[in-house]
């Protein structure tokens, strides 16, 4: 049975002070997957920046790959960069360095090399400037598109980058040996779904696509 929601179910609390205003309500309700990825560039120090993120999606348009980022926020480090440099490097990593990737939360200072700090290895792009996670399977080097807001004032915007280069690791593409999918391949976040009924909260966890 379906139900209808214009309203924030009241039996949804917050988990934490300010996260209906971070999130929407409705992102936990519905608790759409998306691929989880490392965005690095350079910050106007020379320092790299890296921002875990979610929320984004890829298309192919006359001949060229475009990245949708979904939700990036003004006042951060990755908004500030890509004002500055008009490029950066979108990484993929495996289960197998998910927690050094978690890391660069905390190792944000401005003066941090974020990906270093994090224990990951920095490698220079080949087309843009901005640095790329080694160990991550794939590396899309980009551009900067184009910038909108999500709505007149918003905390956050959507950016457009454009494929320059790719770098990837030819056992991701040979599904005899690794393969692109399942458990050890793109990672995906599901956030913190909410039961509409009983409030009960699904702390944050990964999934992986499993190919019929």
């Amino acid at each position: 049975m379906k139900a209808e929601f214009s309203n924030i179910p009241n039996t949804f609390k917050e988990t934490w002070p300010g996260e209906f205003q971070s999130f929407s309500w409705q992102d936990f309700l519905t608790c759409i997957p998306s691929v989880l990825l490392v965005i690095t560039s350079y910050k106007a120090n020379g320092k790299e920046n890296a921002c875990l993120q979610s929320w984004s999606t890829f298309v192919g348009d006359s001949g060229e790959f475009i990245c949708i980022i979904g939700s990036v926020s003004k006042k951060g480090h990755l908004y500030e960069t890509l004002k500055e440099n008009k490029c950066c490097v979108l990484n993929f990593p495996t289960r197998d360095i998910y927690k050094k990737c978690e890391d660069t939360i905390q190792n944000n200072n401005y003066d941090d090399d974020e990906i270093t700090l994090s224990g990951l290895t920095s490698e220079r792009a080949i087309t843009v400037n901005a640095p790329r996670i080694k160990e991550c399977f794939l590396n899309i080097e980009c551009e900067y598109l184009w910038e909108r807001e999500h709505f007149e004032n918003s905390r956050d915007v959507v950016v457009a980058l454009r494929s320059k280069h790719i770098c990837m690791d030819s056992a991701m593409w040979d599904e005899n040996v690794q393969g692109r999918f399942g458990k050890d391949g793109f990672m995906y976040n599901i956030h913190s779904s909410r039961n509409p009924d009983t409030g009960e909260v699904t702390p944050d966890c990964f999934g992986a696509i499993e190919k019929y």
